[in-house]
């Protein structure tokens, strides 16, 4: 029988804890594997590839999107980045299931192509405690954080239609719910559509 893996797509805003959460909750569900993106920018020193990136030419990069290759992909700062598709088939052949981060554009392009994925929002407990853990990095000037609050609020507006919400004020607690919505999402308990289709049948019901 070929293995056939769950899949969670994850987003959230700067500064919500977003990969310390989802660290905690690989620790708790070993069955999972976390989605490797591909990028056209240039690899670092201490990066590897096939571990933080699939490093790939513009033209390559190109002929994948035409391929459609790829579940989402955006540019960044003048770099493509994308999920490829073949990022589930690398979780079922080692019988795993996968956990995939991107943005709230990038949740939305997948929902289209596969509607059977369930998006997950990580949140902030509050408006005024996200912007002080920004300003509490002081990497960033006033203006540049005005500019990511206000970007901030766009996403928050994107993610209405996500199918599950955890709010970071413990973060401890946000691990447990990401790895319980794990756990339900891998006995296939949210699968409607295709518990459905195997009642009915080919025809439908309407033999």
């Amino acid at each position: 029988m070929n293995y056939k893996p769950a899949c969670l797509v994850i987003a959230g805003p700067s500064g919500v804890g977003k990969t310390r959460v989802i660290e905690g909750a690989l620790e708790k569900r070993s069955g999972w594997a976390f989605s490797i993106s591909a990028t056209t920018r240039p690899k670092r020193d201490v990066e590897e590839e096939g571990r933080d990136y699939y490093f790939l030419g513009e033209t390559e990069f190109e002929r994948r999107v035409l391929a459609g290759e790829f579940l989402e992909y955006a540019s960044v700062y003048g770099n493509w980045y994308g999920t490829p598709t073949s990022e589930l088939e690398r979780a079922a052949s080692e019988q795993r299931n996968l956990l995939i981060e991107v943005d709230t554009v990038g949740c939305l392009s997948i929902r289209a192509l596969r509607p059977e994925i369930p998006l997950v929002a990580i949140l902030p407990p509050d408006l005024e405690e996200l912007k002080r853990r920004l300003r509490d990095r002081g990497t960033e000037s006033d203006e540049s954080l005005q500019r990511r609050f206000a970007n901030i609020v766009a996403e928050l507006q994107r993610m209405r239609g996500f199918d599950y919400a955890i709010i970071n004020d413990d973060l401890s607690t946000a691990q447990d719910q990401l790895a319980e919505i794990m756990s339900i999402s891998e006995h296939g308990l949210g699968r409607v559509k295709e518990r459905v289709d195997r009642l009915l049948g080919p025809a439908g019901g309407l033999e």
